[in-house]
């Protein structure tokens, strides 16, 4: 098997309403990380690293935001005159359990996957942020000659209401799923990336389409667990799966942690992005900055600690930022103080301002606020 011989499918509209003060204006896809990125970043990487040269993008709703980022693709190597990336147009369906109902938006992207010449299809959400290399996927889905194979991770799953946990043989066969919730601290859940023949899926969903079935772990991954050969594949190293602003907040901190940043922008496995040519950041002479992301654009002439900072940011004299994130072409005046807290883009904070939350309560300011 090889990335050649597989579809990327990509649910830029997953979970947005895990985190709606993100994904008000945009989707799940288009949510600012690490300085730089969006999150559709890491799914998309992960595809073309393996060699993967066709992507579908399944939108559903506040899309714009995602279709300026991706424009045609190039910046995955995915404009191709053949091949290449799709934008899939938004789907009419109901949600079920707040979620969008996936089994209908496959099915209503079913036109675009069947003309699809591939043999395989890796259907991917993008609530996950990891750098995982696909191609070991593909050859442990060979080595077990599965029907399904799930990228999984262990630890405490997700506070998602369909999120996946499994129960894993030695041989690594899944031989059951529990969906829902759970409390256990230490667990395998999915992590979101499922592979399997194009043609299985095909016939899964229209069954479950047929029979007005509404959930996709339900209905086709758990009702046929015993049915099928379905293998999980566990991952290692940094990753995590965001089920609100509080598990945001906390990923984003924890890239603060040299080891974890390293392993998840593995230079082996480069994250893409949209490039913007900027200024390199700009250090003026009473600007304190310690152990913090800053990325390119920014104009820090005040105290910045523990925190990420996005591009353009301006920071002036005197201004405090510690443990935050700042998003694009934000503003903190003089004598402004920011302790946990969350911006989105173009927010401006006027001078002698002091904000502050919690680690387990940050504060967001939603884009384009004054205060």
């Amino acid at each position: 098997m090889t990335g050649k011989n597989i579809v990327g499918i990509v649910f830029s509209s997953e979970y947005d309403e895990c985190m709606p003060e993100l994904t008000g204006l945009r989707t799940m896809g288009s949510v600012p990380f690490a300085g730089r990125y969006r999150l559709i970043d890491f799914a998309l990487s992960n595809m073309v690293n393996a060699g993967i040269e066709r992507v579908g993008v399944i939108t559903k709703s506040n899309y714009q935001s995602l279709l300026d980022h991706l424009g045609n693709g190039k910046a995955w190597d995915l404009s191709r005159k053949s091949k290449g990336l799709f934008i899939l147009p938004p789907f009419s369906t109901v949600e079920q359990n707040g979620n969008v109902d996936k089994i209908n938006s496959i099915f209503g992207s079913m036109g675009y996957i069947s003309r699809c010449k591939e043999e395989y299809i890796l259907l991917v959400d993008c609530n996950t942020i990891i750098n995982v290399k696909i191609k070991d996927l593909m050859n442990y889905h060979a080595e077990k000659n599965a029907d399904i194979t799930i990228l999984y991770g262990h630890g405490t799953a997700p506070s998602i209401s369909d999120t996946m946990c499994f129960d894993v043989n030695d041989d690594g066969k899944i031989i059951q799923v529990a969906v829902g919730p759970h409390n256990r601290e230490s667990q395998d859940f999915s992590l979101g990336a499922i592979l399997m023949k194009k043609s299985l899926l095909e016939r899964l969903i229209n069954e479950a389409h047929s029979m007005n079935f509404g959930s996709f772990e339900n209905d086709i991954i758990q009702r046929n667990v015993s049915k099928l050969s379905v293998y999980g594949y566990k991952a290692e190293g940094f990753y995590r799966v965001l089920d609100s602003m509080i598990s945001y907040f906390n990923a984003s901190m924890d890239l603060l942690n040299p080891d974890n940043c390293d392993d998840l922008f593995n230079p082996e496995r480069p994250i893409y992005t949209k490039v913007k040519d900027d200024m390199p950041a700009t250090y003026g002479i009473t600007s304190n900055v310690k152990n913090s992301l800053v990325a390119n654009g920014c104009i820090i002439d005040g105290e910045v600690e523990n925190s990420i900072i996005f591009r353009g940011v301006r920071i002036e004299k005197g201004a405090v930022v510690k443990n935050s994130i700042i998003m694009q072409e934000s503003y903190i005046a003089e004598s402004s103080s920011l302790n946990c807290i969350v911006t989105d883009k173009s927010v401006v904070i006027t001078p002698n301002k002091n904000l502050s939350g919690t680690e387990n309560f940050p504060i967001y300011i939603g884009k384009g606020i004054v205060i």
